[in-house]
């Protein structure tokens, strides 16, 4: 089983989801500063759940090896803690939620970091 591989198809589809969702139901419910918050949290979303289809690959090629490990759950924090404060943010309003969006995006530099040296011991 490649749990990274399941992450990245459940990411993406609620990505889309959330997209969907505040394209069309939430354009007039929130204010355009919560959208805008709402529409950055789908956005890396998706770009992460991309990158986790990556890391699943790698960590296929590289025999589960921890660097792509470390990528994978990287990048998995990183969306539930960037994208999730930002959701969280976007219907409660609370501002302080915004505190624990940048711990996601070190996830996320993490993730990508960890990647770079996963892929460096595919050989391809």
């Amino acid at each position: 089983m490649n749990i990274f591989g399941i992450l990245a198809g459940i990411f993406g589809a609620l990505g889309v989801g959330a997209g969907a969702f505040g394209a069309h139901a939430l354009a007039d419910k929130l204010e355009p500063r919560m959208l805008e918050v709402f529409e950055t949290a789908a956005r890396y979303q998706m770009y992460h759940a991309l990158a986790l289809l990556g890391v699943a690959w790698v960590w296929t090629a590289t025999s589960q090896s921890t660097a792509s490990q470390v990528a994978g759950w990287a990048f998995t924090a990183g969306i539930v803690l960037f994208s999730g404060s930002l959701y969280a943010m976007a219907f409660s309003g609370i501002r302080v939620l915004g505190a624990i969006t940048p711990i996601g995006g070190v996830g996320f530099i993490v993730g990508w970091i960890a990647l770079a040296v996963a892929m460096s011991k595919t050989g391809v």
